[in-house]
């Protein structure tokens, strides 16, 4: 370890992100991390979304004002990006429970593949919807 704590218990200490060399599944797990708390938003967005509907036309324009902005769009293409990202690395977890997949190499393409189908995929479903005329 990097060192030892002074006082009752000499403990060593956990190394510190920037002892670290920076890698994509390094990027990867802290992404999953984010987009975890990110749909958790996105359900009390959803839930807010409900209670407008449920509320009255006056109330749903409202919501459907503040989702229709160029604000909302982005908070709801981050959610599109958080759902795939989310479903791709928890896959990607069910394999590694499996007992396969921790080769570096193989870890660190699978990173880089879960960001990249999230990042295609999101843009293609908004893509559609554009088309759709839905946005």
């Amino acid at each position: 370890m990097s060192g030892t704590k002074t006082g009752a218990a000499a403990r060593p200490l956990s190394p510190h992100v920037q002892v670290w060399r920076w890698h994509i599944t390094m990027a990867g797990s802290i992404l999953h991390r984010a987009t975890g708390v990110a749909l958790y938003g996105g359900a009390l967005i959803l839930a807010g979304w409900a209670a407008c509907l449920a509320s009255g036309p006056a109330a749903f324009g409202t919501c459907k004002v503040i989702l229709g902005s160029i604000p909302g769009k982005l908070v709801l293409f981050g959610l599109t990006f958080s759902i795939f990202y989310h479903l791709a690395n928890g896959i990607r977890h069910l394999v590694w429970d499996a007992g396969k997949g921790f080769d570096p190499k193989f870890a660190d393409a699978t990173a880089a593949g879960a960001i990249a189908f999230a990042a295609v995929i999101s843009v293609f479903v908004w893509g559609i919807a554009a088309w759709m005329g839905a946005l």
